[in-house]
């Protein structure tokens, strides 16, 4: 054999190497794909899952055949596609089996037995820690050999206090448990699975394959980038998206949280929307001989141009919450959006102690809901309460002046007529401060050349504010309403704190829609109802938003022209 020869073939070693993994790879995907055909067949030939499981199993499956066969075909013709399509599988394969391995052998149960013994091993993981503190000294030792020593001192502090930690909290028992567990053939198969996607996922994300595959530097960024993004990707996937896919399907249904769900289409949303207007003879007739009171339940009357009418609901209580809910919003978002604006202004000037004041008027919005909501609630007593208080003491105080005042004694959280009040006045105390800091931001990308030319053609104070000051906050202004409105939308943890014993208040008058969701799906377990109501309620507030966002855009053209 001649050197030339042998030069050849270590020249090809490589290359031939980088073939093998990728026949490798390509042979996985194809028992991939014939693996998830033959777990679709498994899934509707005998698995007890319910159909919307079988179905979201059946996607899932074949997404992954089609994914397999499409990157078999491309990595054969050294497509990149191909590798970011057998990076993708190889990925998620990867995390199911992981996880689903981690399940079976129960490490997330052990991890709670392990918390029980963690304070026997506190004080080696504090001498951990300070292992690592050590290294940190090295910077300040100009002399090589002091920064090995402390190199060395550090790491191996932290090598025996880790083992040190590791067998005080029990880790070698819970290693016996794990590994007994693996002689259950289901449990040791899923582990063997996860090693070779992990395997497989190696092989395509080497630089030797990625050459072989013609990736350039574009898209070994692109998969970076990707990667990076995947854990927050995969958390919107499964803890959003997929919950609300799932909440849609349900809204079709009658499910109960426990049963099966049988389709029920759209009669949820029928059952939502569905009234009844009739005419009276007058004012005071019987309800019961104008609508059909066993399917209807009296929601208004009214007159109009001197005839009266009267509005049955089937739900009367979903109509009622969204008065409820739509009121609040009226009354909350102005007044924790027209103060802070003004506050912001207020706090945007060269005042000593600002700081110290931008400070106080935020931490309502970072203080816990709980804790506020059961200050306020002392506060509101109609007896001990304080608001309470200050009233019978100005009224008092006007008596002894000459006035003839009555003191009202306000039962601010029992009264039908206050009980909504007051958690507007909760609500729009807590989100003022937050408002107030988005203002305040907005303001400070205002120039102040613009305020100087104002000032410079005679303008005052109040026609800066106008003219300069308002137009050029409008971003900030839309974006403050708009985030306001949904939160307001969406009130809950105010009112279901404030009015523990009956959140929906006397005579339902804090009854929200959110409060109303919560009492069909997890008191009354009418889950497929309140999916509905959910989605109802999604629907009000897109098209909230979606107005203002037209309006907006429409106020922004008027500024530009």
């Amino acid at each position: 054999m001649t050197a030339a020869t042998v030069g050849s073939r270590e020249k090809q070693s490589p290359e031939s190497r980088v073939d093998l993994w990728l026949r490798l790879v390509m042979i996985w995907h194809v028992i991939l794909g014939l693996g998830s055909l033959g777990g679709i067949a498994y899934v509707w030939a005998g698995a007890d899952l319910a159909d919307w499981v079988k179905i979201l199993v059946s996607v899932a499956l074949g997404l992954t055949a089609v994914a397999s066969v499409v990157a078999v075909n491309d990595i054969n013709g050294r497509k990149h596609r191909g590798r970011t399509i057998s990076l993708a599988v190889n990925y998620l394969g990867f995390l199911v089996a992981f996880f689903g391995s981690l399940h079976l052998i129960g490490v997330f149960t052990g991890i709670d037995s392990l918390a029980d013994s963690f304070l026997q091993g506190l004080p080696f993981l504090i001498l951990v820690f300070a292992g690592f503190f050590i290294g940190t000294l090295t910077d300040r030792y100009q002399k090589p050999a002091t920064q090995r020593a402390l190199k060395q001192t550090s790491k191996a502090m932290m090598i025996v206090a880790g083992i040190a930690f590791l067998l005080a909290v029990g880790i070698h028992n819970g290693i016996l448990v794990l590994l007994g567990k693996l002689t259950n053939p289901v449990i040791l198969l899923l582990v063997v699975v996860t090693a070779v996607f992990g395997l497989m996922l190696w092989a395509m994300w080497r630089q030797p394959s990625a050459e072989a595959m013609h990736a350039t530097n574009a898209d070994n960024e692109m998969l970076s980038g990707y990667l990076f993004l995947s854990p927050n990707l995969l958390g919107f996937l499964f803890f959003f998206a997929g919950p609300l896919l799932l909440s849609l399907y349900v809204s079709f249904t009658n499910w109960d949280a426990f049963g099966t769900k049988d389709w029920v289409g759209l009669a949820n949303y029928g059952r939502i929307v569905n009234i009844d207007v009739a005419r009276l003879n007058t004012i005071t007739q019987l309800a019961s001989e104008a609508i059909d009171v066993t399917v209807y339940d009296e929601l208004t009357r009214f007159e109009l141009f001197g005839k009266s009418y009267i509005v049955g609901a089937q739900d009367k209580l979903f109509w009622l919450s969204l008065r409820n809910t739509l009121t609040f919003v009226l009354l909350s978002v102005p007044l924790s959006v027209i103060p802070a604006l003004f506050l912001s202004n207020l706090l945007n000037s060269k005042i000593a102690g600002m700081k110290f004041f931008r400070a106080v008027y935020f931490l309502p919005s970072v203080a816990a809901v709980v804790g506020i909501a059961l200050v306020w609630q002392w506060l509101f007593n109609a007896t001990i309460g304080y608001i309470n208080y200050f009233i019978t003491v100005l009224v008092n105080f006007l008596n002894s002046l000459g006035g003839s005042f009555f003191d009202p004694q306000i039962r601010w959280l029992s009264d039908s007529n206050t009980a909504l009040l007051a958690v507007v006045i909760v609500a729009a105390w807590q989100w003022m401060g937050f408002n107030t800091v988005l203002f305040l931001a907005g303001l400070q990308n205002i120039p102040r050349s613009l305020y100087e030319a104002a000032t410079v053609d005679g303008a005052n104070s109040w026609q800066q504010f106008w003219k300069v000051t308002l137009p050029l906050l409008a971003p900030t202004t839309f974006f403050v309403i708009t985030t306001t409105t949904i939160q307001a939308m969406q009130i809950f943890e105010q009112v279901f704190i404030l009015i523990p014993t009956n959140p929906a208040g006397p005579n339902n008058s804090t009854l929200t829609l959110v409060l109303y969701l919560y009492q069909k799906g997890f008191q009354r377990f009418e889950q497929g109802y309140a999916s509905a109501i959910a989605w109802v309620l999604f629907v009000i507030i897109f098209g909230a938003t979606l107005f203002q966002f037209q309006r907006q855009r429409a106020s922004g053209s008027s500024y530009d022209a």
